[in-house]
């Protein structure tokens, strides 16, 4: 999808997500999507820049709710937006706390700083397709899916253990909807330093790759290399991809014997 800015645009998206092409009454169907213009609002970018008001969108689904329906899709856009405010008010409340290490709940763990570690995730290179795909996408467009959002947070933070501030940093650098609120915020609840009932969320790859990119679309369109080889072995095409940097802390993929690892390791501080 290309994003253009300014009112008028926002508008337009507006129209034509919820009236053109209806899709909002599939919005909680479609939402978990990555791949393609409409499986979700796409209304962020002009919310982080003011071009876009959270009150229109509430008025426009409630118009919407009643000249064609009401429906688990139409209260979920307005479960997001209500999202959206509580990142803010937990800003107010915590303050600078949002950007500390430890984050709201002020937890101690060990974090590393592993430079070599961090480019090859910042760059698409860590040998998971599904989160090499997605960070091709976040540095080429500037937009993630809020899905895709969550697994690169989870790998980066469990799998990899890098300090979850440098993962928000390149988001703050990379996103069309950058906002500090919902950046820290949403990073502080992924790698559970923040404010989230689950104290260690976890999102598994191979499940992830399975449920929401089965046939290897999306990580194809990415990564193009991979569109030659069968569907079922896009999310996990052995050597015929790059190494993969780090064992996955659950979850099999048939490629983490100690040998392999070392291998990695060694390729990427070589880098």
């Amino acid at each position: 999808m290309k994003f253009v800015g300014g009112e008028t645009a926002a508008l337009g998206r507006v129209y034509e997500y919820f009236w053109k092409k209806d899709l909002l009454k599939v919005y909680k169907e479609t939402r978990n999507g990555m791949l393609g213009p409409d499986y979700s609002t796409k209304f962020s970018p002009w919310l982080a820049s003011g071009s876009l008001s959270p009150r229109f969108i509430h008025e426009e689904v409630r118009r919407y709710e009643d000249e064609r329906q009401a429906n688990s899709s139409t209260y979920w856009v307005l479960f997001e937006l209500i999202w959206r405010d509580y990142f803010r008010f937990l800003s107010v409340k915590y303050g600078n706390s949002l950007f500390h290490l430890g984050g709201p709940r002020k937890v101690q763990r060990s974090w590393s700083h592993d430079q070599n570690l961090f480019e090859s995730w910042k760059d698409g290179c860590t040998g998971y397709p599904l989160i090499d795909a997605n960070m091709k996408e976040l540095s080429t467009t500037g937009f993630m899916s809020n899905r895709g959002r969550q697994i690169v947070c989870s790998f980066l933070v469990r799998d990899m253990g890098i300090d979850w501030r440098m993962g928000a940093e390149w988001f703050e650098t990379c996103l069309l909807d950058y906002d500090p609120c919902s950046n820290y915020g949403n990073w502080t609840y992924g790698s559970g330093v923040g404010n989230d009932p689950r104290e260690d969320r976890y999102f598994s790859i191979p499940k992830q790759a399975q449920t929401y990119d089965p046939e290897g679309e999306y990580v194809a369109y990415w990564l193009p290399q991979l569109g030659m080889i069968p569907k079922d072995k896009r999310n996990f095409p052995g050597n015929l991809y790059i190494p993969q940097i780090v064992p996955l802390k659950f979850g099999k993929t048939g490629r983490h014997d100690k040998d392999k690892f070392s291998g990695a390791r060694r390729a990427n501080d070589r880098k």
